[in-house]
């Protein structure tokens, strides 16, 4: 992987992770387009810990107050019912799903699921999912002429079923095309939760779960499947744009809707299948190892 292509590449990571687009196809479809080798779920989980150190610091407060009051917890200094406590309790069971399926379908994860089909496929899917779910949320959010507005849920009343519901969510972003982001948010939205609540547990719960791929993949980059110099490039740039664009999309959410993206999601999806079919785009482009 040249100096170029990491820069690109991080830039790309850093713009869509936190986006309801996928970022793992984004990285996978700008291989394919550029000509390149496909950078691989290795680097794609690698140049991740960037991007969730940008949550880290982002949502630094939040972190700081749900770890000291889950650790209270654990030695009687805070009361278990405490919503601080009972969070740090909720991303950890939330995280359960995307462990079990990940080592489980590790090689899929590496291999199949990279299919550029496959990944159009679930562009288009999921880009309608989170439509519907966004257009359920608005409904309640803004009424009617003959219906009332309909309270939906915030954090604090989040509990294990839902948590669980929502793990499982973000567990279906190891297919890439599906988006840890939109999968988590349409989860929640489909479950009676704000956009901004909803958006807020899915950051909290990608940390351990991107954290731990990250590391775990970092083995790949010793044994040389990976090359440190334009990763760890890719993996600072990818940080910077990132914490640039997380800070952009909570406010975001707060005022406006998610449909400029399921549009996107759909148009590119349809484009990706079209460019498949007509020859011009192998399913497989890039997917030598480089």
């Amino acid at each position: 992987m040249s100096w170029l292509e990491s820069l690109i590449l991080g830039l790309v990571q850093g713009l869509t992770e936190f986006l309801p687009i996928s970022s793992s196809a984004h990285l996978r479809l700008t291989a394919a387009f550029a000509g390149w080798h496909d950078p691989g779920a290795a680097f794609t989980a690698i140049t991740q810990i960037g991007t969730e150190t940008a949550v880290l610091i982002y949502f630094r407060k939040d972190i700081a107050r749900i770890l000291s009051a889950w650790f209270g917890s654990l030695f009687g200094k805070v009361p278990r019912s405490d919503h601080d406590a009972q969070m740090g309790w909720l991303v950890i069971v939330g995280s359960i799903p995307i462990g079990v399926l990940g080592v489980t379908f590790k090689d899929q994860i590496e291999g199949p699921f990279r299919d550029l089909r496959l990944i159009a496929t679930t562009l288009i899917v999921m880009g309608i999912v989170l439509g519907i779910a966004d257009r359920l949320a608005a409904r309640d959010e803004t009424g009617g002429k003959h219906r009332a507005v309909r309270h939906r849920k915030g954090l604090k009343e989040l509990g294990v079923k839902d948590g669980l519901i929502f793990g499982l969510c973000q567990a279906m972003a190891l297919i890439p095309g599906v988006s840890r982001s939109g999968a988590t948010i349409s989860g929640g939205l489909l479950m009676g939760y704000t956009r901004e609540a909803a958006a807020r547990y899915s950051f909290l719960l990608a940390i351990p779960a991107v954290l731990a791929s990250g590391v775990f993949e970092l083995k790949e980059a010793g044994e040389g499947h990976v090359s440190w110099g334009p990763t760890i490039f890719a993996t600072i740039v990818a940080f910077v744009v990132g914490y640039a664009v997380i800070a952009w999309f909570m406010k975001f959410i707060t005022t406006k809707s998610f449909m400029p993206f399921v549009y996107y999601r759909i148009l590119l999806g349809i484009v990706l299948v079209v460019l498949v079919s007509m020859g011009v785009l192998s399913p497989h482009a890039g997917e030598s190892a480089g």
